[in-house]
């Protein structure tokens, strides 16, 4: 964030004031942002190339397919500067790729994971004395039915955030994990069904589930 900052002020600095000083066959611009991209990028590879957690993934990959691509070399005061310079990416393309597949890898098993605790705590509520929570005057599992679309949606939009192409692979992983969870949801209600007719709350939990369908629809 510092670097950023710092070249993004120090270059409307060059093209407001120092660019006009110099003639235009020095190129001062140019070489003022070759200098400041090739360290920045040189920063970003060493990063890339560390043992880093799955947040430090993700927000490197978000400087290097929107905040450096987007928010600073195509603010107004600079965009058309740069343009002429032609700086190219942060990373290689290949190193890109690689911290791509880690941040996917990651977060299909993070929502996976999540899905999976979601339905056990939800079995595990079957099983108290309680009767399910109305939603709108309706019995529904909130955790359940909101929980698992929003985990899924939010997973979706933060991949969409780094880029298109990431988004879309990520929600084709994703794609595959839903009716896995739902098909272990299926076996996990017929399960209830079938051997907890006793239950005190056993129509009202039917209920829950059954209006739980709409929203996964």
């Amino acid at each position: 964030l510092h670097m950023g900052k710092t070249m993004k002020e120090d270059l409307t600095v060059v093209a407001k004031y120092i660019n006009k000083l110099y003639p235009p066959e020095f190129n001062v611009f140019s070489i003022y942002a070759e200098l400041y991209h090739n360290y920045f990028a040189s920063q970003a590879k060493k990063n890339a190339e560390s043992h880093l957690e799955d947040k430090d993934i993700y927000l490197l990959l978000s400087w290097v397919h929107n905040f450096y691509p987007k928010d600073m070399r195509k603010d107004h005061a600079l965009a058309m500067e740069l343009d002429k310079v032609k700086l190219g990416s942060l990373l290689p393309s290949s190193l890109s790729k690689e911290l791509e597949k880690k941040y996917l890898d990651s977060e299909e098993v993070t929502v996976k994971n999540s899905l999976s605790r979601c339905l056990d705590k939800e079995i595990q509520r079957w099983k108290e004395d309680k009767e399910p929570e109305k939603l709108n005057g309706h019995f529904q599992s909130e955790l359940l039915g909101i929980f698992v679309i929003q985990s899924i949606y939010s997973s979706q939009k933060r991949a969409e955030d780094i880029s298109k192409g990431v988004g879309e692979e990520l929600s084709r992983r994703l794609l595959k994990e839903l009716p896995a969870f739902l098909r272990s949801y299926r076996d996990a209600f017929e399960d209830f069904k079938e051997k907890s007719k006793k239950h005190t709350y056993y129509k009202p939990i039917l209920i829950a589930n059954i209006n739980n369908c709409w929203n996964f629809r």
